[in-house]
């Protein structure tokens, strides 16, 4: 076969440009046309972006279905001065930690259990991940009904092993930890099917690296497993604690802000100043929301973006 030197200098030089011509071909063929983006970016715009920019303006105004007053920053002012919102925030932040806390420890957990050669895990999976599926509104009034003091499964079980039940539903010390519990209970089968995802994905070879050496199964999971499924973590996370930052559903359903405004959050209060008539003090509430929300997770995100690893 004829060396480069031998070819002659204007064949390379066509022939390399034929080379790139057809990797800019092979670019362009590869890449969607304009027109399939359209319809998701019609989409998008429809039901996101008109909706939002009309809610912030609409957040400046007094507004019913038939006409709206422009009254500027006064919503902002009024939703700041609510007497309870310092406590709606405070419980916002709360539930969202823990929430996420906990689906982060059990959703790995769960995780790294089903994704051993324990029998039957196919099954197993499909039993975790069922609460996912079930309706908020019906898992709130499920467990309202086991929480009732003395009449409610809870307590009735508890009182087989000598220990006093309590109104968990109805206490103020214990109304939102109870609702955070029921919302791990039902989040937590997406949590562990994220994990199975991102622990499938590590290639076997690290975990056979690490029995070659020796390695027990708490190495494995401390020195493979842990930190190469920080991934799935991350997603885990953000998704967890948005949904706890922006949770209503299971809390109006079980408490409905309540004992008093001990266990409400600022969706709640939101819902409340909608109820009331004040339309456009709710839509300054979700405004409001929706800044907190973002301050609080592009920050986080960009944090645990940086300390992704992948395998």
């Amino acid at each position: 076969m004829p060396s480069d030197e031998r070819v002659p200098a204007d064949e390379r030089v066509r022939s390399r440009g034929a080379g790139r011509g057809r990797s800019r071909g092979a670019g362009r063929q590869g890449s969607y046309p304009f027109a399939l983006y359209a319809p998701a970016a019609a989409v998008y715009l429809v039901i996101f972006l008109v909706p939002t920019v009309m809610a912030f303006y609409f957040s400046l105004t007094r507004w019913t279905l038939f006409d709206s007053t422009f009254v500027g920053l006064d919503n902002f002012r009024d939703f700041l001065a609510e007497q309870n919102l310092r406590v709606g925030f405070q419980n916002t932040i709360v539930y969202a930690v823990v929430t996420s806390g906990l689906k982060v420890v059990l959703g790995m957990a769960l995780g790294v259990l089903l994704t051993s050669t324990l029998r039957s895990r196919g099954f197993l999976r499909s039993v975790v991940f069922f609460p996912v599926l079930v309706s908020t509104v019906a898992v709130g009034i499920t467990f309202s009904m086991l929480l009732k003091p003395d009449t409610g499964l809870v307590d009735r079980a508890l009182g087989l092993v000598g220990v006093d039940g309590r109104d968990w539903l109805g206490d103020a010390t214990t109304a939102l930890l109870s609702v955070a519990l029921v919302d791990v209970w039902k989040g937590v089968g997406l949590a562990t099917v994220i994990y199975i995802a991102g622990i499938v994905s590590i290639p076997r070879s690290y975990f056979e690296a690490v029995m070659v050496d020796g390695g027990s199964a708490w190495h494995r999971f401390r020195h493979v497993t842990l930190p190469l499924s920080r991934p799935a973590t991350y997603s885990v996370i953000v998704l967890s604690f948005i949904g706890g930052l922006r949770t209503f559903d299971l809390i109006w359903t079980m408490t409905r802000g309540g004992p008093g405004f001990t266990s409400d959050t600022i969706s709640s209060i939101i819902y409340k100043q909608y109820q009331a008539g004040f339309y456009g003090l709710s839509t300054a509430g979700n405004v409001l929301l929706f800044v907190i929300v973002t301050a609080l997770v592009v920050p986080l995100t960009y944090l645990l973006g940086k300390r992704q690893v992948t395998p």
